[in-house]
């Protein structure tokens, strides 16, 4: 593997979700004094929010917070509260998760103050990889609570590896703040987990996949998933310039057009769920996907031992490492495929991953918005 940050951020990810527990264990306090402070409850609407893959993790939190009992949770784009507010911000009170790795981007910064103007009883957590960014520097304190994750977070390449895992770990433990102490050995399950991505058996096969003839990727999950799916497909799409042009969606929703994509030079990944009754939705996928088209690869990702029939290229499962049911952690790993695919497929490709888009059309702080006042 050549010297390079990405990499680097990608294999840190195991550690560096626990110094982020570290981190919030620090902070306990403070985060129940604010959740209290602001009549934060299971009723409260809830918007969890970000732009690109922030928006993704939100996508994924949001899943975990309805399915914890908070029934308003929901994942609001800041690139939707920024381009059409009234669909979205009505004036009732509400708390508003924000990620943001450098904080600095155009929309997390409009999208902060037309929150404050239209909803005057919004809270804003806000979670964020770096402290000197316009989020963690303006938010009004006892109001907002600024939430900065270890240094390490704070990718220095362009995609978003350790800091897209972090923030999305922190959002669960900021939501079960009340009980972090049965969350650490969770986290430290999910970490074990994601070791398994890092095996020399797994990197070989991932090489072997890499030497093949892809033009094209699509990654499937359920729920959670989906979320992480979607993160899943942008990093082996933006880490590859494009060279790739990669899909997701959900398992059933796949049938409903997006299946025509796939053909021999495509690569399928399947991200699992550990539920039963939702696993019989995707063996059935895989078992048609296996039966009408012919892949150029397929992966399969589960964090218990898959069961599943069909042949594919690549499993990886945290098999013996008893991810039970009630950890939400676990799904964290899953994106972890995404970015070895992207960092090796950007290798083959004569690319810098640290650095991929060649035309610069992806910056790292997106560029090229014009906020307009509302």
């Amino acid at each position: 593997m050549m010297n390079c940050h990405t990499i680097r951020e990608i294999l840190q990810q195991p550690d560096v979700w626990m110094k982020t527990f570290d981190t919030v264990w620090d902070k306990q306090n403070e985060i129940m004094e604010f959740m209290t402070s602001n009549g934060v409850s299971k009723q409260l609407d809830i918007f969890l929010s970000g732009a690109g893959s922030s928006a993704y993790i939100a996508d994924t939190a949001a899943c975990l917070y309805y399915r914890d009992g908070y029934v308003h949770a929901k994942s609001v784009p800041t690139t939707d509260m920024v381009s059409c507010p009234e669909y979205f911000l009505d004036g009732t009170k509400k708390l508003v998760v924000s990620f943001g790795r450098s904080g600095d981007s155009p929309e997390s910064v409009a999208s902060y103050n037309i929150v404050r103007k239209c909803v005057k009883d919004a809270a804003h957590l806000i979670i964020t990889c770096n402290a000197d960014g316009y989020l963690a520097l303006t938010a009004e304190r006892g109001r907002d609570y600024v939430l900065v994750l270890p240094k390490e977070t704070n990718d220095v390449s362009l995609a978003m590896t350790s800091s897209f895992t972090s923030m999305l770990a922190a959002s669960i433990l900021c939501k079960n703040a009340d009980r972090l102490g049965t969350e650490k050995e969770k986290l430290a399950g999910a970490a074990a987990f994601a070791k398994r991505f890092f095996s020399e058996e797994v990197l070989a096969q991932i090489k072997k996949i890499v030497n093949k003839d892809v033009r094209r990727a699509v990654f499937l999950g359920s729920g959670p998933l989906t979320g992480i799916a979607r993160e899943a497909h942008l990093k082996l799409q933006e880490l590859t310039d494009g060279k790739i042009m990669c899909a997701y969606d959900s398992f059933l929703g796949l049938r409903h057009g997006p299946k025509a994509v796939i053909d021999d030079r495509t690569l399928v990944v399947y991200l699992l769920s550990d539920d039963e009754y939702t696993r019989k939705y995707e063996y059935d996928l895989i078992r048609q996907v296996n039966a009408e088209h012919n892949p150029a690869s397929r992966i399969l990702v589960s964090a218990n031992p898959d069961g599943c029939d069909c042949p594919v290229d690549l499993r990886i499962n945290g098999e013996g490492l008893a991810l039970g049911e009630d950890n939400e952690y676990k799904f964290i790993p899953y994106v972890i495929i995404g970015q070895l695919l992207g960092y090796h497929f950007s290798l083959k490709n004569g690319l810098n991953p640290d650095f991929p888009s060649v035309s610069g059309a992806i910056s790292r702080v997106v560029n090229g918005v014009k906020i307009y006042n509302y």
